[in-house]
Order: structure tokens, then sequence, then C-alpha cells
């Protein structure tokens, strides 16, 4: 009990809930207003920097500025060019030269003189030799060293523009013994270019830091200038004088101005210079500002203290005067609950919720008082009741169990019935399955006669066509024989007609060797005929040489018909033997096509009688089906009257065990009645 009233009552609880909140609450509020304070503290000091960081850098511009007007008046000053010329001229009288020499170091030391914050100032020539170079009183000489010679080549390619070098420790050319910042501009000479000169103003470092020092940025702060690629120009501490800024400035394509802070809580302001290529970065640790917005905290940890206290006396309040008397009430409920009907608040006075709700549970107690009091007459008269309706529900339910027993035995009856009617309708299903494959039966038979009835009919038209064919071949072969034997008869001819010409060709030959030797008599009367005679004997010859060659040609043709009708002569009664064989099976396949369609009117005539008897099944399986089901409809009126007998049985003893229920229930109201003590 009174751990549960410590962790889990009421008024616990709204003690909780008023200590976290108000706790949260102040919490939050502190740290909101802290922050806040935080926030606009840096923005003030950012906003505050940026203004000094902006003077600083119009200060060094301005500085800057000066000087760039400097080496542009040297620029356009007409003595002075006058001057190089006649130095870099050498026609000139060395008398002439040395007093231009003098009024060239008197121009450089006097713009040194005037300005002390100038370390030097030079003229420097291209090849870097130190006799055609000036320079002012306390500048050291030139040197040639491969970083100077890329400071050159920087210069002349900015084609007379200013160009700014970052801090050197030696000075631009690294031969001097204090640091400088140095500006170089050439100046050009077209008309005559040997007196092209570049101009290099070297400004102390520490005048920079002059300018700066009245800046002060939180209590550690600095100021400190660098380059793009992030190499320190000026800081106040020399050491770090051409050093690796190890300040995160954002890219110059992010942003070139402005506050921001780096992981390390350090607060850095960016300015960018117009002069120079340079920023001017101030930063700051950002607990420099924040000391006087620290002070809030203390302030808010004892507001968190007060609320605390406050919080513990407001759930004090609040379980004082809610969690006691809801406990109260509870150990009421938990008295009724056991029986004692009899107990009732002691604060229905109080005029808020919680006196509504003791006066509301003192008459709900005497409400139930009351109505325990009804209840307990009332049972005694529900038990009676319950008796008698047990009684008549013993009754009922004995004459629904006779009623259901003789209905069961009916139901089995047409059961049994049901049962041979089934039998014998699926006796008749079956002959009917087995009929339908007799018939199916018959029908592949049938699709298979009418198939081979095809093919003897399509094998007797193939037979007779090659009958047709065989004694075509027999006539062709009878006629090539007719023919050879002509052209063999023909061939005799040729060759008859080509002894013939062999004896022309002879007869000729000798004519023409007559006429050679009667030429040969008449000398040269006679050369006009000796050469017709040649002629002649040569035609001669080639006569005999073309009628051999066509007697060989017209022997070869004759042996190849000789052979030819040799072979024609084997194969003909070849053909004859064919020509009966072809006969005797298309007489066969003509046979086969009638056994066949005698086969298939058979099959036709046995399928018709099947189809009757299938029919005839198919009425008595209806009849049977017609038979089931008047039995089978039977059968489930009879079952149906059976179940709602059993049903009735079922509902008469459900009523009797509900009437003892109700007699038991009785029992027990009038016992429970009899704790309550009204």
């Amino acid at each position: 009990m009174l751990k549960r009233l410590q962790f889990k009552s009421v008024g616990m609880k709204l003690f909780m809930i008023f200590f976290t909140a108000v706790l949260l609450l102040t919490s939050v509020l502190g740290w909101v207003a802290l922050s806040v304070s935080r926030s606009i503290v840096l923005e003030q000091v950012s906003e505050a920097t940026a203004g000094q960081l902006a003077q600083a850098a119009d200060k060094v511009d301005f500085l800057f500025s000066q000087y760039e007007g400097i080496s542009k008046q040297l620029a356009v000053d007409t003595l002075l060019r006058e001057d190089l010329v006649i130095v870099s001229d050498p026609a000139v009288s060395i008398v002439n030269k040395t007093a231009a020499e003098a009024r060239i170091r008197e121009r450089l030391n006097g713009a040194v003189q005037m300005d002390s914050k100038l370390q030097g100032v030079r003229l420097v020539s291209l090849d870097l030799s130190t006799s055609t170079s000036y320079s002012s009183v306390g500048s050291s000489g030139t040197t040639s060293s491969e970083a100077i010679q890329a400071k050159m080549e920087h210069i002349v390619k900015a084609n007379g523009q200013v160009v700014w070098f970052p801090t050197e420790i030696k000075g631009f050319m690294a031969n001097e013994t204090k640091a400088s910042i140095s500006m170089g501009r050439l100046l050009k000479n077209l008309n005559f270019p040997r007196a092209t000169y570049v101009l290099v103003i070297d400004v102390k470092e520490r005048a920079i830091g002059d300018m700066l020092s009245n800046i002060q940025i939180g209590e550690s702060g600095s100021i400190r200038m660098v380059t793009a690629e992030g190499r320190i120009v000026h800081d106040p501490d020399a050491q770090l004088l051409m050093s690796q800024s190890d300040l995160e400035l954002p890219q110059q394509d992010e942003a070139e101005q402005g506050a921001f802070y780096t992981d390390q809580d350090e607060m850095v302001v960016v300015e960018a210079m117009s002069t120079a290529p340079w920023v001017l970065a101030g930063y700051a640790p950002t607990d420099d500002f924040l000391q006087a917005a620290d002070k809030l905290l203390w302030v808010t940890l004892a507001v968190i203290a007060a609320a605390i206290g406050i919080a513990l006396l407001l759930g004090w309040f609040m379980m004082r005067h809610v969690g006691k008397p809801l406990n109260d009430m509870c150990l009421l409920m938990e008295q009724g609950e056991q029986g004692n009907l009899q107990v009732r608040t002691s604060f229905p006075q109080r005029q808020d919720e919680i006196g509504r709700l003791g006066l509301s549970f003192n008459r709900m107690m005497e409400q139930i008082s009351g109505l325990a009091n009804q209840t307990r007459a009332s049972a005694v008269q529900v038990l009676a009741t319950a008796e008698e309706l047990a009684d008549v529900s013993r009754s009922t339910s004995q004459t629904a169990g006779e009623i259901a027993a003789a209905m069961e035995q009916v139901a089995q009856g047409a059961g049994s019935l049901s049962q041979q009617a089934e039998n014998e309708n699926a006796l008749a299903e079956h002959i009917g399955v087995q009929m339908g494959r007799v018939t199916q039966s018959h029908e592949v038979m049938q699709e298979a006669a009418d198939q081979v009835l095809q093919v003897a009919g399509q094998g007797s038209r193939h037979m007779h066509h090659l009958v047709e064919k065989t004694e075509e071949i027999h006539q062709v072969n009878q006629q090539m024989v007719q023919r050879a034997e002509q052209l063999k008869d023909k061939a005799s001819s040729i060759h008859k007609i080509l002894e013939l010409m062999n004896e022309i060709a002879k007869q000729t030959n000798i004519l023409s060797m007559n006429a050679t030797i009667e030429a040969a008599r008449a000398g040269a009367a006679g050369k006009g005929f000796m050469v017709v005679a040649d002629e002649i004997r040569e035609l001669a010859d080639s006569s005999k040489r073309s009628i051999h060659t066509v007697a060989g040609m017209t022997r070869e043709i004759q042996e190849g018909v000789q052979h030819t009708v040799e072979t024609l002569n084997r194969s003909a009664p070849l053909f004859d033997e064919q020509l009966q064989s072809v006969g005797e099976a298309q007489e066969r396949f003509h046979n086969v096509q009638k056994q066949m369609d005698h086969f298939l009117v058979e099959i036709q005539g046995s399928t018709h009688s099947i189809q009757e008897l299938l029919d005839a099944q198919q009425e008595l399986t209806g009849s049977i089906a017609s038979a089931a089901s008047i039995v089978q409809e039977s059968s489930a009126a009879t079952e149906e009257v059976a179940s709602m007998a059993s049903q009735q049985h079922k509902v008469s003893e459900r009523l009797v065990g509900l009437s003892g229920q109700l007699e038991q229930l009785s029992e027990q109201l009038k016992e429970s009645l009899v704790k309550f003590r009204t």
C-alpha cells in the first residue's frame, strides 16, 4: 500500500509532472536565452570587427595606392626618362652619363626620404646588371638568381601594370637585412627600348604592423594579411612571415570577405584588398567575446534552482490537496469491494471536483445498498420460478428424446433405399461408360478403315499411273532402238561417202603431180601452172587429212550407236518384266480396296447398333436417376425431421441445463447478498 502510494499514486504522478515540466521549461528557456545571447554577441562582434577590418584594409589600400601613384609619377617623369636614355646610350660621353646617374639616384633618394615607410627604391635593368641598375640609399645591389629572374619576368609580362610581391624576409633581391613588401612596374620606352627599366619599390613590413597595431580583436585576437595561396604577408609574429597560414580561409569562388567560424571555435573576419590580390584576416577565439554572455549561464542555473524549489512546493501542494483525497477514496472503494456498503467519505463539504466526487460516492453507496436489499428479495422469487421451470423442462426433454429416436429409425430405412438406388445408378453409368468406349473404338476403326481405303485408292491410282509411264518408257526405248539402227545405217552411208572422197583426194593428188611434171617440162612458161599444181596438191593433202579425221569420228559414232543398241536390247526384257510386276501390284491394290469397302460397311452397321443400345442405356440411367432423386428427397426430408426432433431434444436438454443454472445462480445470488451489510 505504501509503495503504491509513493510511486504509483496520482499525487506522485502530479508531483513528477509539475516538477519535470517546470524543470524542463526553465532549462529550455535558459538554454535558448543563452544561445540567443551568444549568437547576438557573436553577430555584433563580427559586425564590429568587420567594420574595423574594412577601415584597416582601406588604410593599407590607401598606402599602397600612394606607392602606385609614386610609381606612376616616375613612369611619366620626362626628365627621368631622358636620364635613362642618356645612361643607356653608349654614344653619350662619360661626363653626361655620370651627371644623369647622379640625377637618377637623387630622385630615388628623394622618394625614400619623403616617406619613412619606404625601405628603398630601385631602377633595375632587364639584364639585372649591377652597373646599369640604380637604387636609393640603404638599398643593396641587384642579384641575378632564378627567383629574381622569375619576378622580373612577372613584372615584364604585366606590361606596365603594378605587380605586388608578398613579404620577403631578405627583401626583393634576397640580400637585405629587413623584411619588406615589394611593388614592381615596367617603365617602357618605345622610342629607345634600351632605356626600358623595372621600377621596384620596397615597403617596410613593420609599416603595415604600425598601421594595424591600434586594432584589437578580442583579448587574444590578431590581424593577418594573407595571399590567395595562403602565404602570410603580415603577422604580428615576424617568424610566421612567408609561411603557410593555418587559417582555413574560404576559396575565392566561395567568398572574398565576411565573417565565419572555424572548427577550432575561432571567429575569422576576412576583408579583401582592392590594390593587392591579398586579404586581411582578423581572427580570435570565440571565448574572448562570450565571457559576458557566459555570465548568463550562472543566472540560468540560479533560475533553475529556484524553479526546482517552486516545483517541489507545487508538487507537495498537489499531493496534499489532490493525491490524499484520491487515496482515501481508493481505500473506501476497496472496502466497498469487500462488501461493506456502509462506508462514506469525509470531505463532501469541499466545493471543488474532489468534493463533488465524495458526495457522488456517498449517494452511489446508498443506492447500491437499496439495490442489494431489493435484489435479495427478488432472488428468492427467482429461485422458486427456476425450480418449476426445471420440472417442466425435464418432462419436455423426455418426450423430445422419444420422438427423435423414432425419426432416426425412419431416416435409416430411407437411407438404405437411397443407397441401393445410388448403386443401381452407378452400375448403369458404368455400362454407359463401357458402351461409350466401344463406340469410340468403332469410330477409331472406321477412321482407320477410311484412311486405309484412301491409301489403297491412292496406291491404285499411283500404280495405274506407273503402268502408263512404264509403257511410255517401253515405247520410247523401242523408238530409241529404231533410231539407233537408222543412225547406224546412216553412219555406214557416211563411211562409204568418205571412202569415195578419199579416192577423189588420191586422184587429185596424182593429177597435181602430173601437172607439176608438165609445168617443169614447160620451163618458164609453166611456172604459173606449177603454183596452181602445188596448191591443188596441198588442198588434196588437207582434204585427205580431214577425211581421215571425219572417218575416225564416224567410226566412234558408229561404235557408240552399236553399244547403245546393244544396251537398249538388253534393257527391253527388264522393262517388260517391270511392266508385268506393276500390273500385278495394281490388281492387288484393287482387290484390297474392294475388301476395305466391304469392311467399312460392316463397321458402319455395328456402330449404328451400338448407338441404339447407348440411347436405350441413357433412358435407363435417367429413369434410375429420377427414382434415386425421389428417394434422396424422401430421405432428406426424413433426416430433416429427425434433425429437427434431435434439435428439439437438445433444446429441451439445454432448457433443463439453463433451469439448473438459473437455480444455481439464484442460490449464488442469495449467498452473495448475504455478505452485504446494508
